[in-house]
């Protein structure tokens, strides 16, 4: 917490990213971050068995997280940040960002329990009676394969062309179409869809709150075009579906206010709750990516390549998406599944720490690795869109029988990783003059020396790294 004596206005943003929950306070006078305090999912919430984040499945292509560990990290942030004595009572306004594409399900009864919320218990023992699914498909979730076939065949080029995607596994819209389709009792039940998004801002306002367009057109069922569900796709989708989802309101929108639930922290109840949106979107606002010609590479457990576009245009691949941007307009995203998740599997495969890779690549490694490469799906991988996992190596005989050095291994990794990155931005047709780069992975300054590879120019490029924080 900053030492300063006296307090000006704050206002709190919370994240809510696979593996854990942030909440940073800012102080408008100075422009600050002021207060910060985290929640990793997998070493603090035990009891939910989900050590990277999400619930370990037989099928390597289903990922699912408890939305009860998400609600119960939003109780525990705030009991943290009232236990370190922070003036609570000072913030004026709240808002936040979610994992993209991933839904909850929740039945007749979550307005009224909203409504009604007793401090005196905690979130999840309230909340728990709500949900009509006690699972949430998440963004790497690869299991719709089937209900993206049936999309596409009922849509075509539409799909793309109206929603800024054509039909991605992990794309809520198919995910709806899977669960109403395996289990349409529960899917009956279902009175409310939300976003991870929307589902913790309507936790905050005591309601449920809309979804703003950024987010939304992670779904396969806004229209971009018109700003409004589809009511074609949606009528596809499912029975009843329309009924069941909220409101899409511009990202600016104040959608409620705070539940009196909050002042058991020292929270001021009835301050602005501001819609949320998703990471990706939020990433594009936060990294001050909001005008054109410049990028950002977010280096997390996915890796993302995205920017602000000049106008509407569709990746013809149907790998990148186009979402709305929180600032007005588009923006363009392309994700690969396979970010840190193949750097730290290799990284635990050699044994070393990030400190001594870095040093090993940049001191004994080349570029060009003397051509060896992998394709490091280590997990389903959606750019390309992989659906069986499997690491491949080509060239030296070491490097094939991974017997090569770390900088070898570590090396091959991170030069195909960007060598990818750049094949599959190209579509978006912006000659870049300065990339940003985020994510934990930004710390590393291995990861951050191949960006360039990236660029589909020559010119001169100014990359700069974005503090983590």
């Amino acid at each position: 917490v900053s030492t300063q004596s006296t307090w000006d206005f704050m206002y709190l943003g919370i994240d809510v990213s696979t593996q854990g929950l942030k909440a940073q306070i800012i102080d408008l006078s100075t422009q600050k971050i002021c207060c910060s305090e985290s929640i990793n999912f997998g070493k603090e919430m035990p009891e939910y068995k989900s050590p990277n984040g999400f619930i370990i499945q037989e099928n390597p292509l289903i990922y699912h997280s408890d939305p009860l560990m998400w609600v119960s990290a939003l109780d525990l942030i705030f009991h943290r940040l009232k236990q370190r004595h922070f003036p609570l009572n000072k913030i004026v306004g709240i808002s936040g960002s979610g994992q993209q594409h991933g839904s909850v399900y929740l039945n007749e009864s979550f307005e009224k329990v909203l409504a009604n919320l007793d401090p005196n218990k905690s979130l999840s023992e309230q909340l728990v009676v709500t949900l009509s699914r006690n699972s949430s498909p998440i963004w790497m979730d690869r299991s719709t394969s089937v209900e993206c076939s049936e999309l596409q065949k009922q849509f075509g080029k539409k799909l793309q062309i109206e929603t800024g995607s054509p039909a991605v596994e992990r794309f809520t819209g198919a995910q709806i179409r899977k669960f109403y389709k395996e289990n349409p009792a529960n899917y009956n039940k279902t009175s409310y869809i939300h976003l991870v998004s929307s589902f913790m801002a309507s936790l905050l306002a005591g309601k449920s709150m809309s979804m703003d367009y950024g987010d939304a057109a992670g779904m396969n069922m806004f229209n971009l075009k018109t700003l409004c569900w589809d009511k074609d796709i949606v009528g596809f989708i499912a029975p009843n579906l329309m009924e069941k989802l909220p409101n899409v309101v511009c990202s600016s929108t104040v959608g409620g206010k705070l539940s009196t639930y909050y002042s058991k922290y020292g929270m001021t109840p009835g301050i602005p709750v501001v819609v949320w949106s998703g990471d990706n979107p939020n990433s594009l606002v936060g990294t001050g990516a909001a005008e054109y010609g410049l990028a950002v590479i977010s280096l997390g457990t996915s890796d993302t390549f995205f920017a602000a576009m000049k106008d509407f245009k569709t990746d013809p691949a149907g790998y990148g998406h186009v979402f709305g941007n929180p600032a007005g307009g588009f923006m363009s995203l392309t994700c690969f599944t396979n970010g840190s998740l193949a750097r730290e599997k290799i990284r635990e495969e050699c044994a070393k720490s990030w400190e001594d890779i870095d040093k090993a690549v940049m001191q004994e490694s080349h570029p060009g690795n003397n051509g060896n490469m992998m394709l490091p799906y280590f997990t389903a991988e959606s750019v390309p869109l992989v659906l069986k996992p499997g690491v491949k190596y080509f060239g030296s005989e070491a490097f094939v029988n991974r017997t090569a050095n770390i900088s070898v291994k570590m090396r091959g990794l991170l030069e195909s990783q960007a060598l990818s990155l750049r094949l599959h931005s190209k579509w978006i047709g912006e000659s870049f003059k300065r990339i940003r780069i985020t994510g934990g992975a930004s710390e590393s300054s291995a990861s951050v020396s191949y960006t360039h590879l990236t660029l589909p120019t020559k010119a001169q490029v100014q990359i700069s790294v974005v503090a983590v924080s």
